[in-house]
């Protein structure tokens, strides 16, 4: 800021009159001796006149210098600045109007006398170094000097100081001060606004640059690849995420067009005169390679005065497209599941209806034998029904060993032994134009299996890829047979429900004609079958399905039109702890007594046993109990029949000590055969108990034998096998 020129106030500065203005003395006339007295006259005159031409000099430069103090006056008086005479001795000689106002502003302050009383005890110092400067080099200044007026009001300005000499008539001229007070309030509120200002610049500057910052942290770890690109639709922003996905560094992709990366999204940008922002959906992206990738674009559209920024945020697909294709895989897998356990749940129920149906079959067919002569022609046409009587009955244990949902009797078995026990079986019945290659893993160690199931499932399908061969019409094909020690990864274990152990795969895969998707969706369906009309029954791999699910194990099925299939069976390795594990978690009791146990031998139905035992038969279909009352009354037996349930509890609660066994249906309507041993061992709890079904589970066995049941019969069973499990309990559990 430049400072006043106060030059003007200095009344020293008003200029003396200088020599062409001071009046000349006249000069004396020269005398001339001997000079007439006419030439003296005209001297004189001459000397009068140049005497009045002074004289008006003199009135005018005495006007000219009024004239100046009357105008250094009134500057003095009305300059708007606070202007101050002080002596020595710091007595204020003269002030003008603009001091008296701002240092007295009101009669009750303090009258304007002297100059230091105001000013503030932290700026004396300063004041009086100013004045002694001021003395020697004729002038001075001090900043901000801050003048106290009242309690309640002060001034803030600079003050200035000139050096002055008033003339006096007589003496020396006296030292004088001429100040002058410039207000520094509205430049220091100024100043301080600016300050202010400059530091909220500042402030602003740094969060700008926090902001930026931040926006770079967020852009460069974002998880989505974001591009920007300017009006031109070059590249200006390129973040690691979309360097990884593009496969492209920074500064290669800088610069280029976002066609490279994305070429239909430089077609949305049409949308910037629209919208703010687009979602573009999916797209296909190239990486600098050429690559393609399946990307989710959205872009957001900003306008500044530099022009237009487009943002375009890309996701990529990849991972959640394979987690989709994984999902809809295990989706897949549990309808399948599902639908297998509803099937086998419904074969289940059949078979429970249709065991009774052939049992009762069975057993009239053995009544009717013994009652024909030998070589009866009728006894021909017996056997006939006999024999496909017993192929319906093994066609329902198949559906059952598929439906059922209880473990088998697993031991530790060499996979391999059983392997070449069935490669001997199959050597005999495979066609001449069919080979049978075998390729097992050398020392392949024990599965815990069913062995008879396992070879059951091996011939299985085995007879399929010979039936899939011959389909076809081929000359010659081949089987292959493969078994080796292997690990499933994490997507295999999942999709077929493995646990993370190890596993014996057996392969069996063929040259034959391969399988379409909608085959393979069916393929484990009971009764589902490609075969002609009276060639198949539909139930082979189905069989398989329930041997691995049975097994803890798992099936999977690879196979492509023209190329064969490729079935793996994934038998769990036996060890120390599963091979205890059946033996350990059996209960402490009594096992049940089934079919499968060797019979003993019946009594010959000539004989008579020495006391006739009363055997209680309880079962809801009719013809079953009308059947098996016949057979153990030839056999010598006391036989009451029931078919309800709670008439065969009143009866025996009537009469506890009459009946010498129970045996009774499992499922009955409204009714359980288990409830129905509870209740007899309760009221007798001596007497042997049997309980039949045509449809066993685990759960059955377990229920049947905590309430101390002593057989589980299974229907439809042999007459000598049904007759022996009543001699053995009734043998075993007479006191006699």
């Amino acid at each position: 800021m430049s400072e006043p020129d106060l030059s003007f106030l200095d009344p020293a500065g008003r200029q003396p009159a200088t020599a062409e203005h001071m009046p000349r003395q006249p000069a004396s006339p020269p005398r001339t001796p001997g000079a007439p007295a006419e030439g003296l006259v005209a001297e004189l005159r001459a000397y009068q006149a140049e005497l009045e031409n002074q004289n008006k000099v003199l009135r005018y430069s005495q006007t000219v210098a009024e004239s100046a103090y009357e105008r250094f006056e009134t500057l003095f008086a009305s300059v708007p600045l606070a202007l101050m005479v002080v002596d020595d001795h710091d007595m204020v000689v003269q002030a003008n109007s603009m001091a008296h106002r701002s240092f007295q502003p009101t009669e009750r302050d303090r009258p304007l006398t002297a100059l230091m009383p105001f000013v503030c005890p932290q700026d004396a110092a300063r004041v009086r170094e100013a004045f002694a400067q001021a003395q020697d080099l004729g002038h001075s200044e001090v900043k901000e000097v801050v003048f106290t007026i009242s309690d309640t009001t002060r001034i803030t300005g600079d003050l200035h100081i000139a050096h002055i000499e008033a003339p006096q008539t007589s003496g020396p001229p006296l030292s004088q001060f001429l100040c002058a007070v410039i207000d520094q309030g509205p430049l220091l509120a100024e100043r301080q606004a600016l300050q202010h200002s400059a530091e909220t610049l500042q402030q602003r500057n740094e969060q700008i640059r926090a902001s930026e910052k931040r926006l770079e942290a967020v852009i460069n770890s974002a998880l989505d690849a974001i591009i920007c690109v300017d009006q031109h639709q070059r590249i200006t922003v390129f973040n690691p995420t979309a360097a990884a996905l593009f496969q492209c560094s920074a500064s290669d992709a800088l610069g280029s067009t976002l066609d490279r990366f994305l070429p239909d999204a430089a077609q949305a940008l049409a949308f910037a005169q629209l919208t703010t922002q687009a979602l573009l959906g999916e797209m296909t992206a190239l990486t600098a390679s050429g690559k393609e990738l399946a990307v989710e674009v959205s872009v957001s559209f900003e306008r500044h005065a530099d022009g237009e920024t487009t943002t375009v945020f890309a996701r990529d697909l990849t991972g959640r497209k394979k987690a989709e294709a994984h999902r809809n895989e295990l989706e897949a897998q549990l309808r399948e599941s599902h639908k297998m356990q509803a099937v086998g749940t419904m074969a289940g129920g059949i078979a429970h209806d249709f065991n009774n149906i052939l049992g009762a079959i069975l057993g009239n067919v053995e009544l009717a034998k013994a009652d024909c002569a030998a070589g009866s022609p009728v006894l021909e046409s017996l056997l006939e029904i006999d024999k496909a009587g017993r192929r319906a009955r093994d066609l329902v244990r198949q559906i059952l060993t598929f439906s059922r949902n209880e473990p088998p009797q697993r031991s530790a078995v060499s996979l391999a032994e059983v392997v070449h026990d069935t490669e001997r079986l199959l050597r005999v019945t495979l066609p001449p134009a069919i080979e049978l290659h075998m390729q097992l893993q050398a020392g392949l160690p024990p599965v815990l299996a069913d062995a008879t199931q396992v070879e059951q499932a091996l011939l299985n399908l085995c007879t399929n890829a010979v039936h899939a061969i011959q389909g076809q019409g081929a000359e010659r094909g081949s089987i292959h047979v493969e078994a080796a020690t292997v690990q499933p990864d994490q997507r295999l274990s999942e999709r077929l429900g493995l646990a993370p152990i190890d596993y014996v795969a057996l392969t069996v895969r063929d040259t034959g004609p391969g399988m379409d998707a909608a085959t393979l969706e069916r393929i484990f369906e009971p009764f589902f079958t490609t075969k002609p009309v009276g060639q198949g029954t539909g139930l082979g791999l189905a069989v398989v399905h329930g041997v691995m699910r049975t097994h803890e194990g798992g099936v999977d099925v690879q196979s492509t039109p023209g190329q064969g299939s490729r079935f793996t069976l994934y038998f769990p390795v036996a060890t120390s702890a599963t091979t205890a594990a059946p033996a350990n978690s059996a209960p402490q009791t009594q096992p049940l007594a089934t079919e499968a146990a060797a019979p003993a031998p019946a009594a010959p139905s000539s004989s008579t046993p020495a006391k006739k035992h009363h055997v209680m038969y309880v079962d809801d279909d009719q013809a079953l109990v009308f059947l098996v009352q016949r057979l153990l009354r030839r056999r010598g037996y006391e036989v009451s029949g029931f078919t309800d349930p709670h008439e065969a509890t009143a009866a025996l609660r009537a009469a506890p000590q009459r009946y010498d066994l129970l045996v009774t249906d499992y499922n009955m309507p409204g009714f359980c055969g288990v409830d129905l041993v509870r209740e007899a061992r309760l009221i007798r709890p001596d007497l042997p108990v049997a309980l039949a079904s045509g449809y066993v589970t685990a759960e059955i066995e377990q229920a049947a034998l905590a309430e101390g049941a002593q057989a589980l019969i299974h229907k439809p069973n042999d007459v000598e096998e049904l007759c022996a499990t009543v001699q053995r309990l009734i043998v075993g559990n007479d006191p006699a």
